[in-house]
C-alpha cells in the first residue's frame, strides 16, 4: 500500500512529497516526521527504499507507507499529555512520533505479537534516544512496549485518549475496539478496507468517518489450542513521575526558553544584510536601415564589422559579472546541538549534566 507521493532522496525530501500532496497538513506531525528519520527503522540493506512512498515488511518486522502514516497522525489529532495505545505496534516508528508530541506528560504505550519484534523496537528506541539531535528539541514520551495479542486486552486496563490500529480489524472486533477508547476519544483502524476515524462524543455515542481506501493485514485471531485458555494483555500501569525526573524536566525546560530568548535577541537587534542590485546593462543591438531609392523600398541591415565581437563581448561581460556577484556556495554547517553545549557549560557535576542529558552518547 502506498505510491502516492514521489520517492525522495533524503527524509526531509520525503517529508515535503508528503505535504505537497496534502498528507501532511499541521505543522505538529510536519515536526514529527521531520524529527524521525525512516530509513534509522530499515534493516541496513533495505534502507535504499526508505524514502519511497511504500510499505516494507521482512518477516516480522513491517512498516506502513508513509502516506499512510501521516493520514493516522493527522486524523489522530495529537495533543500533549494525552494518552495513546498503539495495537500492532510493530518497529516502534509510528509511537516514537506521536511521543514527540504527546510531551512528558503523556502516556505511550504499544501491544505487538511478536516479541521479535518488540526486540527490535526497543533498539531502534534506544538508537533514537542516544544518538538524535532531534530528541533534544522535544520533550518526549516514551513508549512502553508489551507482547501479546491485542484482541486479549485485560478487561480492566484503563481506556484512553487516543488508540491506532495497525491490522485490518473484522466488523465484529469494531465494539472491542471501541471499548478502549474514553469519551471524546479518537480511535483510527483499518476497517473493511477502509482507513476509519471513530470519535467517542458519548458513553454510548460515536462519530465515524471514513478517510481513504487502504488494504491491511487482517487481525490475527487468538490462537488458545494449546491451553484453552485467554492469555490476557496487561498494559503497563499509569506511573507517576518521581520528583527527580520532574526536576530534569524543568531544569531543560528552563534551559531552552533561555537559548531561545538568547537567539531571538541576536536575530532581532542584528542588522540584515542590505540587499544586492545588479548594474543594469544596455546591450548594443544591431540597427535595421530602410534604404530608398525612387519608388523602390530596399531593407537592408548595416552591419558594423565589429558588431558581432562587441556582441560576444558583452555577453562575456555580463556572465562575469554575475559570476563575481554570485555569492559562494556554501555547504551547510552541521546543526548545532544548542541545548547540549548548554548543559555541558554549566559549573555542575559530570554526573549531574550526563543526568541533564540523558546519558546521551552525541
Amino acid at each position: 500500500m502506498g505510491g502516492a507521493v514521489s520517492a525522495g532522496e533524503d527524509n526531509d525530501e520525503l517529508i515535503d512529497n508528503l505535504k505537497e500532496a496534502q498528507y501532511i497538513r499541521t505543522e505538529l506531525v510536519e515536526q514529527a516526521f521531520r524529527a524521525i528519520d525512516r530509513a534509522d527503522y530499515y534493516l541496513e540493506e533495505f534502507k535504499d527504499n526508505a524514502y519511497k512512498d511504500l510499505a516494507w515488511k521482512h518477516g516480522n518486522i513491517h512498516l506502513s507507507a508513509p502516506c499512510i502514516y501521516s493520514e493516522v497522525m493527522e486524523a489522530l489529532d495529537l495533543q500533549p499529555g494525552l494518552s495513546f495505545l498503539n495495537l500492532g505496534s510493530g518497529t516502534g516508528y509510528l509511537s516514537s512520533m506521536v511521543g514527540l508530541i504527546l510531551g512528558p506528560f503523556g502516556v505511550n504505550h504499544g501491544v505487538e505479537l511478536h516479541s521479535d519484534v518488540i526486540e527490535y523496537a526497543k533498539q531502534k528506541l534506544d538508537f533514537f534516544i542516544k544518538t538524535s539531535d532531534s530528541f533534544d528539541k522535544f520533550e518526549f514520551c516514551e513508549p512502553s512496549f508489551v507482547t501479546g495479542n491485542c484482541l486479549e486486552i485485560s478487561p480492566d486496563c484503563t481506556q484512553y485518549d487516543r488508540v491506532y490500529c495497525g491490522a485490518g480489524v473484522q466488523k465484529e472486533h469494531e465494539d472491542y475496539m471501541k471499548s478502549l477508547l474514553k469519551v471524546g476519544g479518537i480511535l483510527v483502524m483499518p476497517l473493511e478496507e477502509k482507513l476509519t476515524k471513530i470519535t467517542r462524543t458519548g458513553p454510548s455515542a460515536w462519530e465515524t468517518k471514513k478517510i481513504l481506501a487502504v488494504s491491511f493485514a487482517p487481525l490475527i485471531q487468538p490462537n488458545h489450542a494449546d491451553s484453552g485458555k485467554s492469555r490476557l494483555v496487561h498494559l503497563p500501569p499509569v506511573a507517576v513521575r518521581s520528583l527527580q525526573d520532574l526536576a530534569r524536566i524543568a531544569i531543560r525546560g528552563t534551559i531552552k526558553k533561555i537559548i531561545h530568548q538568547e537567539t531571538m535577541s541576536k536575530t532581532g537587534n542584528g542588522l540584515k544584510n542590505p540587499p544586492r542590485f545588479k548594474r543594469r546593462r544596455v546591450r548594443r543591438r544591431h540597427m535595421e536601415t530602410i534604404v530608398f531609392l525612387d519608388k523602390e523600398v530596399l531593407a537592408s541591415r548595416i552591419s558594423n564589422p565589429s558588431d558581432d565581437n562587441n556582441n560576444s563581448e558583452d555577453i562575456e561581460d555580463e556572465r562575469r559579472e554575475e559570476e563575481e556577484t554570485k555569492p559562494p556556495e556554501l555547504k551547510p554547517d552541521p546543526p548545532v546541538n544548542f541545548l547540549r553545549e548548554k548543559v555541558l557549560s554549566l559549573p555542575l557535576p559530570d554526573p549531574l549534566k550526563y543526568y541533564l542529558l540523558y546519558y546521551r552518547e552525541k
